[in-house]
């Protein structure tokens, strides 16, 4: 397919700048697959889709403050630099992308806190707006994070057009947030509360954990018109022998198993057996899903409603469909729902 076939025309207005007063009571689109019809429900109506033993797989990823602003060295301009992944831990290496690029240099060092509490220096060119920084630090691992934590800020993506406030620590985070790594919330999870969570548990129904750390390369524009040519950004997951038990067990008994996210999912096809059950593994996934591709594991997904000619729209046609993907944006358009990280969701069945 071509990257063209993605394109749609989306109102700016539609996309939200504040997640659901509650997490659950987002709006949900039920669409489904075998008849082609298409409900207006909340997320809280999700209980009565599935029933005793099926399961739900979730990515535990939780999000770090990633992006950081200071000031260069000599001349004082402020940059924004933004964390992407640490790559040394012992000499506190990262790859980072800095605006304005064009101002960073290798050799440069970037200070950061009105006191300048954290230095870093540049020590290589990575793409162009990427670079190599190297953070100078003497203390132990634990005051160098609480650093990034107190001078870091929650990475709200760019199209969320205001500052990030106290609410957003919280808001742009799953509940069951565990493991570190994460530079982009895994969206769909975050109309899960606790309390309906706990619901679903009292109805029978199962959660598996994954891990998988969501990079920017998920956002990145895809610049190719042949889909077939785009090269995804490795990103590292982790998918456990415990997670492997739940799914299988409900797989090998006919029940259903539902992916929490586009990340659940690409985690999830990156680990499968010939049998088509999950294994454990361990590693980086570069895996990108587009149209026509045989699904292993999940027969259910949860997603969001995501922007024209994305990686994560066209995942989405890849599962349900292409005609009733886009028959059901155009409907979303029309019904005002509220699309990006903020806002509803979207479940296939």
């Amino acid at each position: 397919m071509k990257l063209s076939q993605f394109h749609f025309d989306l109102p700016l207005n539609l996309i939200a700048q504040y997640p659901a007063k509650k997490r659950e009571d987002a709006r949900m689109m039920v669409v489904h697959r075998q008849t082609g019809q298409i409900e207006n429900r909340y997320f809280r109506d999700i209980l009565e889709y599935f029933d005793d033993k099926d399961v739900f797989v979730v990515n535990n990823t939780k999000v770090f403050p990633a992006r950081m602003y200071g000031r260069k060295e000599k001349t004082g301009a402020k940059i924004e630099v933004f964390l992407l992944r640490e790559l040394n831990k012992p000499n506190r290496l990262w790859d980072v992308i800095v605006d304005p690029a064009r101002k960073i240099r290798v050799g440069n060092k970037l200070y950061f806190g009105e006191n300048e509490e954290l230095v870093a220096e540049v020590i290589d060119n990575t793409t162009s707006r990427g670079r190599t920084i190297k953070f100078l630090w003497e203390g132990d691992e634990d005051s160098f994070r609480a650093q990034l934590q107190a001078l870091g800020e929650t990475p709200l993506p760019k199209y969320i057009k205001r500052k990030p406030e106290e609410e957003d620590k919280e808001r742009y985070q799953t509940v069951y947030a565990k493991y570190e790594g994460a530079v982009a919330a895994p969206t769909a999870g975050l109309h899960f509360s606790r309390e309906l969570i706990k619901r679903l548990e009292i109805k029978g129904i199962r959660f598996a954990e994954i891990t998988l750390h969501t990079g920017l390369g998920t956002f990145r524009p895809i610049e190719v018109e042949d889909l077939s040519k785009h090269k995804m950004d490795a990103e590292y997951y982790r998918i456990d022998e415990q997670a492997c038990k739940i799914v299988n067990k409900a797989k090998e008994t006919g029940h259903r198993i539902c992916a929490i996210g586009t990340t659940t999912m690409r985690a999830l096809e990156s680990s499968f057996t010939a049998q088509k059950l999950l294994k454990p593994s361990e590693g980086w996934t570069n895996m990108f899903i587009h149209p026509p591709y045989d699904f292993s594991i999940a027969d259910a997904m949860v997603t969001n409603f995501h922007l024209p000619k994305t990686s994560l729209l066209i995942m989405t046609s890849a599962f349900a469909g292409y005609e009733l993907t886009m028959e059901a944006y155009k409907k979303a358009i029309k019904d005002k729902y509220r699309f990006f990280s903020y806002g509803d969701a979207l479940l296939i069945l």
